[in-house]
């Protein structure tokens, strides 16, 4: 089983963006989202792919298996119960026992379901915040994920512009003292 912060914060994390989805209007799906090149619709269909992703990992897919979910997933009509469903079944599956030690076959590279959990939590964070930020909606963030996403990707500042996954990573001209959140969208390539 995962441990109970990392379930707890999966959770979080996807009510935080199930509320922002839910928010979305018929009008603001094809509209530009804050993701270089994605409407509204890639970035939704972007995070139904990642929980669809995680999920096929935990059940054993092959890396080159679970690529097919990195282009995301089409957004049914019903996009929110589209997403519960889909959210439900990352969830149950970190909930299994075992899924936290399970080695996942990820397209990085072999890894324990613990840390494809961390990824899912930092997509999905970032991806609210993406998803309110296109749409007009609350852009505030859970601290509790703020801080989570902050330990795992602030390590990394000196090489995350080179990874590709944040834009030009880091800006350089956001202050140490500012709050959190403004300093972990900054250090993922947002620029709100």
């Amino acid at each position: 089983m995962m441990p109970t912060d990392s379930v707890d914060l999966l959770e979080q994390a996807t009510a935080a963006f199930a509320d922002r989805l839910a928010a979305v209007t018929p009008d603001q799906w094809d509209q530009p989202s804050s993701c270089d090149g994605w409407t509204v619709r890639d970035l939704v269909g972007h995070v139904l792919g990642g929980n669809a992703m995680a999920v096929a990992l935990l059940h054993g897919a092959s890396a080159d298996d679970a690529m097919v979910f990195l282009a995301g997933l089409p957004v049914e009509d019903d996009a929110t119960a589209q997403f519960e469903a889909n959210a439900a079944a990352q969830l149950d599956a970190f909930r299994a026992d075992g899924a936290s030690e399970r080695i996942c076959h990820h397209p990085m590279g072999d890894m324990p379901g613990a840390q494809v959990a961390g990824f899912r939590i930092g997509d999905l964070t970032l991806h609210t915040w993406d998803l309110a930020h296109s749409t007009g909606g609350d852009e505030t963030l859970p601290a509790e994920l703020v801080d989570r996403v902050w330990a795992d990707l602030q390590p990394m500042a000196p090489m995350i512009g080179a990874i590709g996954l944040f834009g030009e990573g880091p800006s350089g001209t956001v202050a140490d003292d500012a709050p959190l959140q403004t300093r972990l969208l900054d250090l993922a390539g947002r620029r709100p």
